[in-house]
Order: C-alpha cells, then structure tokens, then sequence
C-alpha cells in the first residue's frame, strides 16, 4: 500500500497512552468539562514554562497550586502529578508497527523530564518510534506554531506530508494552522479510523 504522506505523528497521552490526570484535575478544580480543562492546563504559565524545559519541577508545582487555586501543597501535587501517567494503551504497539510498514513514525507531546524518566523512556513502544520530538527537548510546546514548525523542520519534509493525531481539539488546530494534516484521535481505536480515513492505513 502506497500513502500520500511521509510521516505519521502522535501524541503520546489520551492517543498512544493512558493518561490519567484529566479527571483528578477536574475533581480539584471543579470543572465539568475536559476541554476546559485541557484550554485551562495548556495556556497555564507554569505548565507552558515547565514542558519548555525552563523551570524545575518545584517552581512547576507551585505555579499550578497557585494558578489553579489547588487545596494541595506543591509537594502533595507533585505527587500526584507524577502517576498521571499510565501505561501504553491496548493495540498501540500494534498500531506504531502497521503504520511504520507505510509511513515514518513518530511522536509529538507536550511532556517533561519527570514523565519522561519515570514513565516514557522504559517504553518499547517510544523506543520503536523513529522521530521522537518532546516539548521540554524542543523549548516549545503545543499549541503554539513554533513547536510543529520546529518538528516538520527536523524531519525534513513539507508540512502537508505530514499527518499530526492528537485527543485535544486545541492542539489539532494548532497543527492545522502550521499546514500539517492533523485529525483528533481519542485512543488507538480513533487513531486508526483516522490513519484508514486519510488513506494511510487499509480499512
């Protein structure tokens, strides 16, 4: 099978894995709505300055605490922020494997050096990833432009060529924005209807 595109890139949480820190945030903050949440999290300075890799994760927690008004210490969110993370979902090794037989595969996230370290990088599934691009290695994050066009510059080739799935809406338009082709993808079950959708997988 032959694909339009060169690389097929994903987001790591709520796509390839099992994030778990939507519904803690929302039971902390009293928001009803994840994409609220999600709009809340990613335009947060403390979040943006941390997963850029310019603070520490104490300056981190304490931003959030504040930002969000958390009943927690930043030590005690800490904690908790750092099983947010859970494993690789069912069927996304099997997903990276069938997508790489026609198309370059990679990943694009938003993340830090402490999901990184204790979660991520233990991973055959981010090991069997060609392009890995990490928001705190690149000094960028989603949504912003610079992040994607930082990306699609790595790799080489026209934006267009490039196909970006992602669970928040927010992140999908700022790789749209960028010239990527980029659909929303909650889970591996979405993100190959997309993949078959777009012509990149054989339904």
């Amino acid at each position: 099978m032959t694909t339009d595109f060169d690389v097929v890139l994903f987001d790591l949480g709520g796509v390839l894995v099992d994030f778990g820190g939507v519904e803690p945030m929302k039971e902390l903050t009293g928001i009803d709505s994840d994409d609220e949440i999600w709009r809340r999290w990613l335009s947060c300075e403390a979040v943006r300055v941390y997963e850029r890799g310019g603070c520490g994760v104490d300056e981190f927690a304490a931003g959030v605490v504040a930002d969000f008004d958390l009943p927690l210490t930043p030590d005690e969110f800490v904690e908790a922020f750092r099983r947010w993370i859970g494993g690789p979902l069912p069927g996304a090794r099997e997903l990276i494997d069938e997508t790489r037989a026609v198309a370059a595969v990679g990943c694009l996230s938003n993340t830090n050096p402490l999901h990184y370290d204790e979660h991520f990088r233990h991973w055959d599934e981010t090991a069997g990833l060609e392009h890995r691009f990490f928001s705190y290695e690149l000094g960028a994050v989603k949504p912003d432009r610079e992040i994607y066009d930082r990306a699609v510059a790595a790799l080489g080739v026209p934006a267009g060529r490039v196909v970006f799935l992602d669970d928040n809406l927010v992140n999908v338009d700022g790789a749209l924005a960028a010239g990527l082709v980029a659909r929303r993808a909650r889970g591996v079950t979405e993100a190959r209807a997309a993949l078959v959708a777009l012509g990149v997988l054989a339904g």
